[in-house]
């Protein structure tokens, strides 16, 4: 796969509500060229931005956690290892402080007051499998 066919999926990933982190990352792995390597990057990419998203406005304390995991993961600017968030999107072709600043914007608007994009996960509902995000969060 070429960078600019990477570059031209990834226009508009974090564009406000005009096409879901899933779907994008369906429309990523979709490609024909990608090796197994790159397949992983994308998921381990893929599970950290959706727990970042999903616990963004979680008000229990282990969907927080996750919440914090998959931000301090994101936040890093540590490239000494292959599975790191920068390591991730420089071999993706992504820009990383792009991808950095879309999600940022999408954290502070679902923590706006009386904004419902990110709502809490109920507290009663199951806990999630911690297990997933320590297989990206591994880096640290």
């Amino acid at each position: 796969m070429h960078q600019d066919d990477i570059h031209e999926r990834a226009s508009g990933v974090f564009a406000p509500d005009t096409l879901l982190p899933g779907q994008y990352f369906d429309r990523l792995r979709r490609g024909k060229d990608l090796m197994g390597e790159q397949r992983l990057m994308i998921a381990v990419l893929e599970s950290a931005v959706e727990d970042y998203l999903k616990y963004v406005a979680a008000g229990d304390r282990l969907r927080q956690g996750l919440f914090a995991e998959a931000e301090r993961w994101i936040e890093s600017t540590d490239r000494s290892r292959l599975y790191a968030f920068e390591t991730i999107c420089d071999h993706l072709g992504l820009n990383v402080e792009y991808v950095r600043r879309g999600l940022r914007d999408r954290r502070e608007r679902a923590r706006a007051p009386g904004h419902g994009t990110a709502a809490p996960m109920p507290e009663d509902a199951a806990p999630p499998d911690a297990a997933p995000a320590r297989r990206w969060a591994g880096n640290e």
